[in-house]
């Protein structure tokens, strides 16, 4: 797509598009896919290391150059970071871009998108994000008079129950197998009313909306969050992780992978492949996940109340990460404590309580359900981790991954330098 030069630095690193059907974008200013160019680069100046970086639930390209530029100017900003990964240490940094804008941004703190917007622009954006056909406009015309006709229902109204099956049938909505299943099958089956009343419970308990603005409109937010985990799965398994095999084949150079809100999917699907079962030519040699929109269960031996082992397992059993994977969790970050089970699991379970829930994020709790885990707290940009190879680290990261002033949430507050050294030093194990 492009190559960005960060500001303020003499950094450069290449942004490379993805559209929703998990194929490279044909829009390179030199013809076809960008990837061509960078994999030509590649093989010409031999980098010993490969950063790649997902955005989640953000959307546009200058949304995604946005956070590229901050997080990894936070990376190059720790020199003595740098430094540790050796002498001759080169890095190449890839931005991974795709569609992933629902209603809103991540940058207002939360899933959530604007309950202020005029309902006419909300339902052209709501259509054109589920596909925009008329098997689609059709029940949400129904399910948005609903909503103007009584704007504080407490209970869907039977025509709008209809519509909301209607529209499920329209998009292919396959989520309810509890927590076990791809991203984009786990949850709870279709329900408005329940989750209208989930909203309404998050919505007293903590003062904020669901995915979409409340009330009749509420089931919108669950087929919202399937749409963007089925997303990120389809381009993860697809044209990403394509390209990463293509520069396994070229190059020698250790790969590292970092994902934020959904594009944890996205970087879990890259490692999975195709349904699960793609081969890369050798391991990826680190993971993050940073503040997780992924079940706690999704790499787990036995999801919660069952014995089916989550869909990213095989990453581990397989050997797919030759070194650290580390997570990082916060208190502070209501999208994934709140609003992520809201619209998977239909309940509020944000209590951070010691037993663990059917319905949880990463973001929230880490991965869970497997002996190769561990818990800690993240350190400061100075603090020495001495990760191991192998296993998951959930970091404890409230202490600095946190609502600052100004801010609406703590979910993109990730560009702090305490979150870049705990790449870093993940990336050193290697």
């Amino acid at each position: 797509m492009s190559t960005h030069t960060i500001p303020g630095t003499n950094t450069e690193y290449h942004l490379i598009a993805f559209d929703a059907d998990g194929l490279e974008r044909t829009d390179d200013v030199a013809g076809g896919v960008f990837s061509r160019t960078v994999l030509e680069k590649v093989k010409a100046e031999a980098p010993t290391n490969i950063f790649f970086f997902s955005h989640g639930w953000k959307g546009d390209a200058p949304a995604a150059i946005d956070q590229y530029n901050r997080w990894i100017k936070a990376m190059v900003d720790l020199t003595p970071d740098a430094q540790r990964m050796g002498a001759g240490f080169k890095p190449l940094w890839i931005g991974l871009h795709w569609p992933s804008l629902p209603w809103g941004e991540e940058g207002s703190g939360s899933f959530a998108a604007a309950g202020g917007k005029p309902l006419d622009q909300l339902f052209e954006e709501t259509a054109r994000d589920f596909g925009g056909s008329e098997a689609v406009r059709g029940p949400l015309k129904v399910i948005f008079d609903a909503h103007a006709q009584d704007p504080g229902a407490s209970e869907v109204p039977a025509r709008a129950l209809q519509a909301y099956r209607d529209l499920a049938t329209a998009i292919g909505f396959s989520a309810g197998k509890g927590s076990a299943g791809a991203p984009d099958e786990d949850g709870e089956p279709l329900d408005p009313q329940a989750a209208l009343d989930a909203d309404t419970m998050a919505m007293q308990s903590f003062g904020l909306f669901g995915a979409i603005g409340g009330g009749i409109l509420s089931g919108l937010g669950q087929l919202s969050f399937w749409t963007m985990k089925k997303r990120g799965r389809t381009v993860g398994e697809g044209g990403m992780h394509q390209l990463v095999s293509a520069l396994q084949q070229v190059s020698n150079a250790k790969i590292h992978l970092m994902g934020h809100s959904f594009g944890c999917v996205v970087v879990s699907s890259i490692l999975n492949g195709p349904d699960g079962k793609g081969a890369l030519a050798r391991p990826i040699n680190s993971v993050a996940l940073v503040q997780g929109a992924l079940s706690l269960w999704s790499y787990a031996d036995k999801v919660f109340g069952s014995s089916q082992p989550g869909y990213f397992r095989n990453v581990l059993t397989r050997g797919v990460v030759s070194g650290p994977i580390i997570t990082t969790k916060s208190k502070h970050d209501t999208a994934v404590g709140v609003l992520y089970p809201t619209a998977v699991g239909l309940v509020r379970e944000a209590d951070f309580a010691d037993e663990l829930p059917k319905y949880g994020g990463i973001g929230s709790f880490g991965i869970q359900g497997t002996t190769v885990s561990a818990e800690r707290d993240m350190l400061d940009k100075d603090g020495d981790y001495g990760f191991a190879s192998g296993k998951i680290h959930n970091l404890e990261s409230s202490t600095y991954i946190a609502k600052k002033e100004g801010a609406s949430g703590a979910h993109s507050d990730i560009a702090g330098p305490q979150v870049a050294h705990a790449i870093w030093q993940a990336a050193l194990v290697s």
